[in-house]
């Protein structure tokens, strides 16, 4: 049986960290679901449209990853409500840092209420790619900076468009 796993978040943009845990899972997984939320809590630089635009481009274009092993969605559910829709009992979460763990294991603890089939795996980004982050990525391009070392040159393109 193929094993599916998905792997949520707002990818406002893709970074080299979350490409990093991209690649470990597939390592791991049959495939993987990027799963771009299109819930606005957070006021995301690019839309839901040019997000999937952009980790596309990044993913298959930039990389040029398995487009059988990968697929990119847009969602406005529970994480655990697509988990369903996909079959898939698995939620992929990247770490950064320590202080990413407390809010992560309280998501992975209130999605193992609402579905006790739901397992969370946790992946660490490479030592390299623990710094970085779509928030600090987006301020730099802002202001001008060299952002080559975080993320793909698709993206960038996509960065400077919008901030010019």
């Amino acid at each position: 049986m193929k094993k599916t796993a998905i792997y949520p978040g707002t990818f406002d943009p893709i970074t080299y960290g979350h490409i990093d845990v991209i690649q470990k899972s597939l390592k791991i997984f049959d495939k993987i679901i990027v799963a771009i939320s299109n819930y606005n809590q957070k006021n995301n630089l690019f839309s839901i449209d040019e997000r999937i635009d952009i980790v596309n481009k990044a993913l298959f274009s930039d990389l040029r990853l398995n487009k059988n092993k990968i697929k990119v969605i847009s969602f406005d559910s529970l994480t655990t409500d697509l988990c369903k829709k996909y079959k898939s009992n698995i939620i992929l979460r990247g770490l950064r840092a320590v202080s990413d763990f407390e809010y992560e294991f309280q998501l992975a603890g209130m999605n193992r209420k609402l579905n006790n089939n739901i397992e969370t795996i946790f992946l660490m980004s490479d030592v390299k790619n623990q710094i970085i982050s779509s928030r600090l990525i987006k301020e730099i391009a802002d202001l001008n900076g060299d952002i080559k070392k975080f993320t793909t040159k698709s993206t960038i393109h996509s960065l400077k468009k919008k901030y010019e």
